[in-house]
């Protein structure tokens, strides 16, 4: 490496040398300083600065003398890019450490979009530019407050994210771990959405009045399966079994890839949507594809067939959808509640519990029985008791 520099002067600036750089300023190349000095018996070469930057041998003499002193005496020495990384490890912020998540998760994280759009909304505002080595309980008392006025389970979702972005910078080791750890509400919160019958018909006639076909089926294809967002944009050729009448859905929310049913609606749908795909995005594999016929990431359409609609604010049109799917099979007592956690392939029977309460025939039938049962068993204690008086008297 030592080739590579030529010493500035020996006897003025010893250990400190330099090289000329391809950069010219005012006609002369600019120069480049370094300096060398052993730790624990070994060389270490160490860059300063440029001339153009201010850079002068005697300053590169004077940081010299310093990691000499320091090295002499058993201190840590440190390099100005040791220093710079460990500045950098301190000082970056929620948000730079939230980018580099972000874009290091894009490929393969669930929820991806909902996770960005509660960074930019709910944490950037408001932590945005604070280092993460000075988070304090305090910010995170912030963020709660901020939240007041949205469910408990938005605050925890936007926390846990938060949590997880902290995580990763301290994983990836481009900022501190915290010295506490953020405190998460409790999820108790469930929100079951679902549409009224004039709800329904208005929205059945704006899909079938909407202009474009895609984001209509899309939806439909939700009402009638209770299939996710992710699930529909995720759909490609080989998901679709025509034959068994089986939709396949490869790493679904629960993880495991599983079959579903393919009614005669859903049949219908996606028949229409692959002509209708094969015409516009013609050696497209998914189903319902995005620019360039990849797979899609979003649906700008949904929002207006919901206003359209007059479909309540809070109605999350994917996800209510699939709600409503459940909703009606639970009120028309037809189905269990197993049944329709195989439909919704949810992964634990907690999730489907919520469900429960849109069964009040199902309810009420078996209230009935097991007052019918419970009268004939006290029927039958009394006759008991009858007989065995008669006995007695005789």
């Amino acid at each position: 490496m030592a080739s590579k520099y030529k010493r500035v002067d020996k006897k003025r600036w010893p250990g400190v040398y330099y090289y000329e750089g391809v950069k010219r300023i005012k006609g002369k190349p600019d120069v480049c300083y370094f300096i060398n000095y052993k730790v624990d018996g070994k060389l270490r070469w160490e860059k300063i600065g440029w001339k153009s930057e201010r850079y002068t041998p005697q300053i590169a003499a004077d940081i010299r003398s310093e990691r000499v002193k320091k090295a002499r005496h058993g201190e840590q020495v440190k390099t100005h890019k040791e220093i710079r990384a460990e500045n950098a490890y301190l000082e970056r912020t929620v948000e730079q450490v939230g980018r580099a998540y972000f874009e290091a998760k894009k490929d393969g994280l669930k929820g991806y979009y909902a996770d960005i759009n509660r960074f930019e909304r709910h944490i950037v505002p408001l932590l945005g530019k604070t280092p993460v080595s000075k988070l304090s309980e305090i910010d995170i008392a912030k963020v709660k407050k901020s939240l007041s006025d949205h469910s408990q389970g938005t605050i925890w979702n936007v926390l846990e994210l938060l949590r997880r972005i902290v995580n990763y910078g301290a994983r990836t080791k481009i900022s501190p771990r915290l010295d506490f750890t953020i405190p998460m509400p409790r999820r108790d919160n469930e929100v079951t959405e679902f549409l009224t019958k004039d709800q329904v018909q208005r929205l059945l006639q704006v899909l079938e009045e909407w202009p474009t076909e895609e984001a209509p089926r899309m939806l439909k294809l939700a009402m009638f399966t209770g299939m996710r967002r992710g699930e529909i944009f995720n759909l490609q050729d080989k998901d679709l079994d025509f034959d068994h009448k089986l939709i396949r859905l490869v790493g679904p929310k629960g993880g495991k890839t599983v079959d579903l049913p393919m009614n005669t609606v859903a049949e219908e749908i996606l028949k229409e949507q692959l002509a209708y795909r094969n015409e516009r995005h013609p050696g497209s594999t998914y189903v319902f594809p995005g620019r360039g016929g990849g797979r899609r990431t979003d649906s700008t359409a949904v929002q207006r067939i919901k206003e359209k609609a007059g479909l309540p604010d809070n109605f999350r049109i994917f996800h209510g959808l699939r709600h409503h799917f459940a909703v009606t099979l639970a009120n028309s007592g037809e189905f269990t509640l197993d049944m329709i956690g195989e439909l919704l392939t949810h992964k634990s029977y907690h999730m489907t519990r919520r469900y429960a309460s849109f069964l009040p025939d199902v309810k009420q039938k078996a209230s009935a029985r097991a007052s019918e049962l419970l009268q004939g068993e006290t029927a039958s204690v009394s006759s008991r008791e009858v007989d065995e008086s008669n006995e007695g008297q005789k």
